[in-house]
């Protein structure tokens, strides 16, 4: 059986998904070829090599539409003879990508292939994709006779079944805030993120650099001024136990971005002279509640490390998406997981969750960290519209 390595994997910084955010200019299919061209200018590969590129994307509407994934490997430059096609598990889209690209590699469907995300919500904003209309139809109705809720309802949710405060919420905010600044002043970022020239809201030139979410100055007393983000009269009759502690400053934002991760097979690495970064070691996908949403990537962290072998302390490094820092909370309650070891460098809340591009976003800062850190095995887990949740486990190398 072949082993799937990572070769290399790279970033955009993140930018604000609003009109005026640093990125916002960018068409997608543009902002999804600069970290492709990127990824093959720094491995060196000849793109004629890759089999696929598989790519996620959420909001698959507009100009992330007609498998976009196609358009930015033309974009970047790719050979027309490359395919591409692009995946939707939610957020979790891009993670399932570099699942799929692991899996074509390990039975020997591809030799080469990236596996990337995109997600320009400044342009395709959240949920658009429905336009209003019914995406669920009669059965599941049936099947859920109370409602299905939207993910804002499910952060609340978990943050009551699991007696979490509002002070809880925001200092975990704040510290990620803290990391994910300390990072950047460190130079901890500069390796996994290829800045972006583009042209500001004035028409000037403009290089992205670094992630436009961060507040360097977020604190736990600055977040407790905001007022919770999902509250309403018809969700507070149908929820009387929700205490609304979700705000807008406990949530990830909402930004522009895109990473890419070039996988191969270990012996086809050593052939063309590559060198691994990463063995891609075990692969979990699981389903939950889709009321409570949010809660699956628990079970896909227990279904990853039992298919793995390894147990929890064997875990030296974790990226868990920071969608809403209940989630993460909820999650170090049930694992038990070393809070120092969680997303190091700072998580979502403050880096930024552009849908479609997180689980490679994931994945390039969690390769990052266990260099950074010396560490040998890193998980990453995203929780995923649904009830749906992916989980990743990576051994570094060399």
């Amino acid at each position: 059986m072949n082993e799937a390595v990572i070769v290399d994997a790279v970033r955009t910084p993140l930018g604000k998904g609003k009109p005026g955010g640093v990125l916002s200019g960018l068409h997608p299919v543009d902002l999804h070829a600069h970290a492709l061209r990127a990824l093959i200018d720094r491995t060196g590969i000849d793109p004629g090599l890759i089999d696929d590129v598989i790519s996620g994307a959420v909001g698959q509407i507009g100009p992330q539409s007609m498998n976009t994934a196609r358009w930015a490997a033309l974009a970047a430059g790719l050979p027309e003879s490359v395919p591409a096609v692009t995946v939707d598990r939610q957020c979790g889209s891009s993670q399932q990508a570099v699942h799929f690209a692991a899996q074509g590699v390990i039975s020997g469907a591809y030799d080469v292939v990236v596996a990337s995300g995109v997600e320009s919500m400044s342009r395709v904003p959240i949920g658009s994709q429905t336009a209003g209309q019914d995406p669920f139809g009669a059965a599941v109705a049936e099947r859920y006779p109370e409602g299905l809720v939207p993910q804002g309802i499910s952060a609340e949710l978990i943050a009551a079944r699991w007696g979490l405060s509002r002070t809880r919420l925001d200092a975990f905010a704040a510290e990620s805030h803290r990391r994910a600044a300390a990072a950047w002043s460190a130079g901890l970022f500069d390796a996994e993120v290829a800045p972006v020239k583009t042209t500001g809201v004035d028409g000037a030139p403009v290089e992205a650099t670094r992630d436009e979410s961060v507040r360097p100055g977020t604190t736990t007393e600055v977040l407790s001024a905001l007022r919770p983000a999902f509250r309403s009269e018809y969700w507070a009759e149908r929820f009387p136990s929700i205490g609304w502690q979700v705000t807008a400053g406990n949530s990830s934002p909402i930004n522009d971005g895109a990473a890419a991760v070039l996988i191969t097979s270990a012996e086809i690495a050593a052939r063309l002279g590559l060198r691994p970064r990463a063995r891609l070691h075990t692969f979990a996908v699981t389903g939950d509640d889709p009321v409570l949403m949010l809660t699956g990537i628990i079970p896909a962290t227990e279904k990853a490390l039992r298919r793995s072998g390894l147990s929890l302390d064997d875990i030296d490094a974790f990226e868990v998406n920071e969608a809403f820092t209940s989630v993460v909370l909820a999650w170090l309650a049930e694992t038990g997981a070393d809070p120092r070891k969680v997303n190091v460098n700072g998580g979502a809340t403050a880096i930024g969750h552009p849908l479609g591009a997180s689980g490679a976003r994931l994945m390039t800062t969690l390769l990052s960290v266990l260099e950074q850190t010396g560490g040998r095995f890193g998980l990453q887990t995203m929780c995923e519209a649904g009830g749906l949740a992916n989980a990743t486990i990576i051994e570094r190398l060399g």
